[in-house]
């Protein structure tokens, strides 16, 4: 039996975000918002992140540039763990961002940066071997 567009969409989004942002996600939805938490995990994760044309680390690392013009910062710091989570390295992160400081602006490269560097080290301690120290 093939997978739904929505079970393969909370699939990859469960791989790249993780299961207790996705849980998270879902049991904060309200009957009014659970449709857009639906569309989102079926069209975004189900159709576009699962398509074999581009790798998870280059999707990752343009939701970040897209995220940063667009000013979305809660987005953008979710997908800064996604996208260490898909292999991405801060060099890699930080190259990005200089790229929208100069195409984007400086303001919105600014932004990112602060959110980029927390939302690192929030990922750093929660992937720490057990009695190490991360950062």
């Amino acid at each position: 039996m093939e997978e739904s567009r929505l079970e393969r969409g909370n699939r990859v989004r469960r791989e790249v975000l993780g299961d207790a942002h996705v849980d998270r996600s879902m049991a904060r939805a309200t009957e009014f918002t659970r449709p857009v938490q639906e569309y989102v995990t079926a069209g975004c994760w189900g159709d576009v992140w699962s398509r074999p044309g581009l790798d998870r680390r280059t999707r990752s690392l343009l939701n970040l540039a897209m995220l940063t013009a667009l000013n979305r910062p809660h987005e953008f710091s979710v997908h800064v763990r996604g996208a260490l989570t898909n292999g991405c390295t801060e060099s890699e992160i930080q190259e990005v961002l200089l790229q929208t400081a100069a195409y984007c602006g400086a303001p919105a490269a600014l932004e990112a940066f602060r959110l980029a560097e927390k939302a690192i080290t929030e990922w750093q301690q929660e992937h720490a071997p057990a009695g190490t120290v991360a950062g």
